[in-house]
């Protein structure tokens, strides 16, 4: 039986990208993947965008991967880093539970060492926000500045609980249509030809046809009964640097009003934004209001 392969280029769609949110475009960008190796055998993938020093480090959620940046890369039209958390996209596997951001930060603190050690801002969505809370306490050398997308501290379960129910789902699939359908099910806000980007930017097709997820390669046994991430409110207490949190407003986002009021008491002077239309991922649902807001916050932080 003759399998059917489906091509995949990674740098070959930021036209598409560029078209659906009405971005000009004047040829591919310069961007190039970088590997560092973060231990003896073991390395970190990221995205270097431009030809000259980063200004940025974008660290995507659980279950991503650095593509999931590309619209706001394209956006910003800014030197920038986009990293590939350990255990997704094409980063090996972690020191531990790739759920824990302390143990990512300490990786990701080697990769931003190499690639982008003099950039302006870090902005960390959902588990790569929690990864850059952990990262300005092990080496805040690193975050000058600090922009949280749709997560805090007080993230667990019952605010995830689509998110997760959506990770949690098959580890592989037949086809990649059925991978599309699943995907769009649990993601109502995208366009499906965005989402089709994403699925292949996120997954593998193996020789026998079937789809897997990058992450699920190195998905735990046993998922962890809760997510205890609460030791992390000391790290935005401590922070001594600009910070703004940029939450959504649909169902899907984890950030309650709740999470919002412990962090504005903790850092009184932290900026937060609210992104209509767009829920948990913010920088897929609304990537270019999310480019602005980082611009703008630039431009305030100096």
């Amino acid at each position: 039986m003759t399998v059917e392969r489906i091509p995949y280029d990674e740098f070959s769609m930021f036209h598409e990208n560029a078209a659906e949110h009405g971005l000009p475009y004047d040829g591919p960008p310069a961007v190039r993947r970088e590997f560092v190796e973060v231990d003896p055998g073991r390395r970190l993938s990221a995205l270097v965008w431009g030809t000259s020093d980063p200004e940025l480090v974008l660290v995507h959620g659980g279950a991503q991967n650095a593509h999931t940046w590309d619209t706001v890369a394209l956006a910003l039209d800014r030197p920038l880093v986009a990293v590939d958390l350990p255990g997704h996209g094409h980063s090996d596997g972690g020191r531990g539970s790739v759920l824990d951001p302390v143990e990512n930060a300490r990786d990701v603190a080697v990769a931003v060492r190499e690639l982008a050690p003099e950039a302006r801002a870090v902005v960390g969505m959902s588990l790569g926000g929690l990864t850059a809370l952990a990262l300005s306490r092990l080496a805040p050398e690193l975050v000058r500045s600090l922009v949280l997308v749709d997560v805090t501290p007080g993230v667990d379960r019952r605010k995830a609980a689509s998110v997760i129910a959506f990770v949690d789902g098959p580890e592989s699939f037949d086809s990649f249509e059925e991978m599309l359908a699943r995907t769009k099910a649990f993601n109502p806000t995208r366009s499906e030809s965005s989402l089709r980007r994403g699925i292949l930017h996120n997954a593998v097709q193996r020789e026998d046809g079937t789809w897997v997820w990058r992450h699920a390669r190195h998905r735990p046994a046993r998922r962890p009964d809760d997510l205890r991430f609460g030791e992390l409110w000391d790290d935005v207490s401590a922070l001594a640097v600009p910070l703004m949190l940029v939450r959504g407003t649909l169902p899907q986002s984890v950030v309650d009003d709740e999470d919002e009021a412990e962090l504005r008491r903790r850092r009184p002077d932290a900026r937060v934004e609210r992104v209509e239309g767009a829920g948990h991922s913010v920088q897929g649902d609304r990537p270019v209001e999310l480019a602005r807001l980082i611009e703008d916050f630039l431009a305030t932080v100096g």
